[in-house]
């Protein structure tokens, strides 16, 4: 009985949070308009909007605005920016700006938040592959592919290598927004933003090789370049490597001081016995 009246006191107090703070916010727009400050408008989000949703005037409304305060790249009626696509997720009350849209030909869903000069190309995971669901639309990942060394002086060997760094992950299965609560997501295929030289990298690590993907932190935008990894040196013994091209130099070196400059003939003579020494021809 406690805790049922506990959560309804908590759902009251939350209506009339909301229910005040919109008293507030409409006496703040009276005020001002009160006060003689020249007031305009902007076009904000109705409610919450996803990326590549193609916006409609239901979606949009104005609210009133300082004129002189304007802010760069705002729509003053709702016909400015209808039928465009979001190119980014906007919150409830978000004004709407200009470099939040994709161009009005671009059409909507994930091909409007391409930008121009980029790719979208889809991998598939799995649980391990996709760093157990947490690879999710709009974190960051580095890509490694392990396959064979190409040549038959390798021995068979195999190799890992990281090919691309920093690359951002557009989609998750067939979703383009994150949970809100950062749930990971289990999903048979993730959907990678590349550029046209990283593309064809992408396309030929994922069918000819395995990759993995390595999560790495969104404000973390350097890179390492780290050295690839043979599967010799991974599970070498320890013992030192000596490279054949060194071997047969100390081997030349060995044989070189070990031919003698001259020959030492010993030579008997009845009960006499004496050295001769013969130039090496």
């Amino acid at each position: 009985m406690n805790r049922n009246r506990m959560v309804i006191g908590l759902g009251v107090a939350l209506v009339v949070a909301f229910l005040l703070s919109n008293f507030i916010y409409r006496k703040f727009q009276e005020a001002s308009a009160a006060r003689g400050v020249p007031m305009g408008h902007i076009v904000v989000a109705a409610g919450p909007l996803a990326l590549g949703t193609r916006l409609d005037p239901s979606m949009l409304r104005t609210i009133s605005w300082p004129i002189s305060q304007p802010m760069a790249g705002t729509f003053k009626r709702t016909q400015d920016c209808a039928n465009r696509a979001l190119i980014t997720s906007v919150t409830e009350n978000e004004p709407i700006l200009e470099n939040k849209l994709a161009p009005a030909a671009a059409g909507a869903g994930l091909a409007a938040v391409i930008p121009e000069g980029m790719r979208a190309m889809s991998v598939a995971v799995n649980d391990v592959v996709g760093v157990a669901g947490f690879v999710t639309p709009g974190t960051m990942v580095d890509v490694l592919v392990t396959g064979a060394v190409a040549g038959s002086g390798q021995g068979g060997q195999t190799i890992t290598r990281t090919i691309l760094e920093d690359v951002r992950v557009l989609a998750a299965g067939q979703k383009v927004q994150q949970d809100e609560e950062g749930k990971p997501q289990a999903v048979p295929v993730i959907t990678l933003l590349v550029s046209p030289d990283e593309a064809p990298k992408l396309a030929m690590a994922s069918t000819q090789g395995k990759i993995q993907l390595a999560l790495r932190n969104t404000v973390d935008t350097g890179t390492a370049i780290p050295a690839p990894v043979l599967q010799s040196t991974l599970f070498a013994s320890g013992a030192p490597v000596v490279t054949p091209v060194k071997h047969v130099a100390v081997a030349k070196a060995v044989a070189t001081a070990a031919v003698p400059s001259a020959y030492q003939v010993e030579v008997i003579t009845g009960s006499k016995r004496e050295t001769k020494s013969f130039a090496q021809q």
